[in-house]
């Protein structure tokens, strides 16, 4: 994998694009105006390793909230405004350190200055947000629908309106419910300017189904360079999707963050219930950022070796299991109840000595 070089911008302490690592993005689905409730969102999705977060301000009472929500949490927030330029200059002058627009829908020439002239004022980031469901008219028209062109050119169009004002802490993003359509989207506006991209598949769906596209069109763009921050975009809990956004970039040899769990798919060998196994070890470790890897394994044939090779490692026969501790073996239990027992003191017991949770 080879970086596609951007111009390096920030966001609060954070540095997005410059070769900076891929930065991993959440929004909350709490309603903003409670305050309560989006802070302790805010706070799992920190948890999970989510580095920034993205928050809905869709009306004053919205706005009034950010300065105490932004008071609440170290992470940096940014407001997702749609039309009323007024609510993005009350989330700048919150302390929120970004901003995701469409300069486009914000309104006449005069908010438009006025938004960029608060940007600059509190030297936030504006990031051009552009989606398949939502192109101009006009571009529709000419492109008869919302094809990777269309998309690119909605974004160009709405970063000259920002460059015509000498604004420049700009990031874009281009998403469609299509892997082909955004893969294809992203690489032509990759070739037609050097702001960061934040990448992303939207729509993608629930857990699995949109893990999967997710990964597959996130995966190929970080793979040939492309993504400077990224959001899985799931209908599930947004701690999700800052999990999958890890797993991703630890697929890709990008990033890794706590633990590296591998567990066999279980076949006709398997003796044990590894399902139940595998699954309260990764309860265990939701949450840890300890770097170490686990092995959780059911048969004899691939099992002992690969849960050799891991710091822990559990290989599962009929009615038993032998626990490796990097590659030698340290226990041999029978019973899964008494197994799993033995397990979870020997995963704390490293989980101590590596200081995680």
């Amino acid at each position: 994998m080879r970086k596609t070089q951007t111009r390096a911008i920030r966001l609060g302490g954070l540095t997005i694009g410059g070769g900076a690592p891929v930065m991993v993005q959440s929004m909350t689905n709490t309603d903003t105006r409670d305050v309560a409730a989006t802070l302790a969102q805010i706070a799992r999705l920190a948890e999970r390793g989510c580095e920034a977060v993205r928050l809905a301000v869709p009306d004053e009472t919205a706005a009034r909230a950010l300065p105490a929500i932004r008071s609440g949490t170290s992470l940096p927030l940014i407001a997702d405004i749609h039309f009323d330029h007024r609510l993005a200059i009350a989330a700048l002058e919150a302390g929120l350190e970004g901003l995701r627009i469409n300069p486009g829908n914000i309104g006449p020439k005069a908010h438009v200055d006025r938004v960029v002239d608060a940007a600059k004022a509190h030297k936030a980031v504006i990031r051009v947000g552009v989606n398949s469901g939502s192109l101009e008219k006009r571009l529709l028209q000419e492109y008869g629908g919302p094809c990777p062109k269309a998309l690119v050119q909605s974004a160009l169009g709405h970063v000259r309106l920002l460059e015509g004002r000498g604004f420049y802490d700009i990031k874009i993003s281009l998403k469609s419910s299509s892997v082909p359509d955004t893969i294809v989207a992203y690489r032509l506006l990759s070739e037609a300017c050097d702001y960061p991209l934040h990448i992303g598949i939207t729509e993608a769906g629930g857990l699995v189904r949109g893990a999967v596209k997710s990964s597959v069109g996130i995966g190929i763009l970080l793979h040939q360079g492309i993504g400077d921050t990224m959001r899985v975009s799931l209908t599930a809990d947004p701690t999700e999707e800052v999990s999958v956004a890890w797993e991703i970039l630890r697929a890709l040899g990008l990033r890794s963050r706590g633990p590296e769990i591998i567990s066999c798919p279980t076949c006709g060998r398997t003796e044990i219930d590894l399902f139940s196994l595998a699954r309260a070890v990764e309860d265990r470790l939701a949450g840890s950022t300890a770097d170490i890897k686990v092995a959780v394994m059911g048969c004899v044939v691939n099992g002992p070796g690969e849960a050799r090779e891991a710091d822990l490692g559990l290989a599962g026969g009929r009615d038993k299991g032998i626990i490796f501790r990097k590659g030698k073996v340290i226990r041999s239990i029978r019973g899964q109840e008494a197994l799993l027992a033995a397990f979870m003191e020997e995963l704390q017991r490293l989980l101590d000595e590596k200081g995680g949770l």
